[in-house]
């Protein structure tokens, strides 16, 4: 029998897309919000076909998503439900949307990069995200879903009590900004990101609450400097590019940067000896495949930091997979 690791490794190909399926069909939702049930009551309220549906239910049994009883019905696991429930501020949803329908398509070209290495002129993966409304929503739903949750721990370690102006550099739909002015009050963001996004911000109903304190500048990051503020904030965005393009951005940073300020890198780290974990070697993959970046350690984001003027280099790291790198201006 093959180790577990191996077994879900070959089969990922069929789980990912089932556990897509799923979401979108409502199932995890029915489950969550009506209850366990059996595959025919299931069936039912969806109005979907019983066979396919056992069939998708017995695989996500398998891989613990979901518990069946002894009576045959089926219910969410419990650990998964934060991920799966679209009402919860760590739904997954979005993410798992974008990995199946777009990253899914672009890990043919592994092969060709392997042999021949990345083109340096292949299309920047912008273009597909911005290349129509309904591609640009369901990349910044993505980004929400994959964020705010996090954020909400990253703004409480960054601990924004005494700052007055966060810049959320690259913020897409503002999960970060939102967060840190949930956090404290006497705070006011500007979210800064492609005039695109602009009337996606404030949307979500977690933004209602802060909308007031909640601005938009729309611009491109490399074309000009950035907005100023006392704290400057990259959320997974230096991992899309690489040393000398981040280096550049947080020297825009810093001249941003209202002394004393700081800024904030929140983004994924591999462990010291980058043997791991296996959330941050998959995505630094997804990087090269559909970005131009990749992922680093602590010490690595901090050299990046140093060599753009910022000192007091610390980190602080949260539950999940994502961390906070902070320079400090002077």
């Amino acid at each position: 029998m093959m180790p577990r690791a191996l077994e879900n490794t070959v089969y990922g190909l069929i789980s990912t897309p089932v556990l897509h399926t799923a979401l979108k069909h409502g199932v995890f939702a029915s489950l969550v919000e009506d209850g366990p049930a059996t595959v025919g009551s299931l069936a039912e309220r969806l109005g979907t076909d019983q066979d396919t549906l056992e069939r998708m239910l017995l695989v996500l049994t398998s891989l613990g998503i979901v518990r069946r009883a002894a009576g045959g019905e089926f219910s969410l696991a419990s650990d998964a439900a934060p991920f799966l429930d679209r009402r919860s501020s760590r739904y997954l949803g979005g993410f798992i949307e974008h990995l199946t329908l777009e990253t899914q398509g672009r890990l043919g070209r592994l092969d060709a990069y392997l042999t021949q290495g990345k083109p340096a002129t292949e299309a920047s993966p912008f273009d597909d995200v911005y290349r129509d409304a309904e591609s640009l929503r369901a990349f910044m739903r993505a980004m929400w879903d994959l964020s705010f949750g996090m954020s909400q721990e990253l703004a409480a370690l960054a601990g924004m009590a005494g700052t007055k102006h966060l810049v959320d550099v690259g913020g897409a739909t503002g999960p970060f900004a939102v967060a840190a002015l949930l956090t404290e009050p006497a705070l006011r963001a500007t979210v800064f990101d492609m005039p695109a996004v602009g009337p996606l911000v404030g949307e979500d109903a977690e933004a209602r609450p802060v909308a007031d304190r909640l601005d938009f500048v729309g611009g491109d990051f490399f074309a000009g400097e950035l907005p100023h503020g006392d704290c400057l904030a990259f959320g997974y965005i230096l991992s899309d590019w690489d040393d000398d393009t981040c280096v550049m951005l947080l020297e825009k940073a810093y001249r941003a940067c209202q002394a004393p300020g700081r800024v904030l890198v929140m983004d994924r780290l591999f462990d010291d000896d980058r043997s791991g974990p296996l959330a941050t070697a998959a995505m630094n993959l997804v990087m090269h495949i559909e970005m131009a970046g990749r992922h680093r350690t602590a010490a690595e984001f901090i050299a990046l930091l140093e060599r753009a003027g910022f000192g007091d280099c610390e980190v602080r790291k949260g539950s999940g997979e994502k961390h906070l790198v902070i320079g400090h201006k002077k």
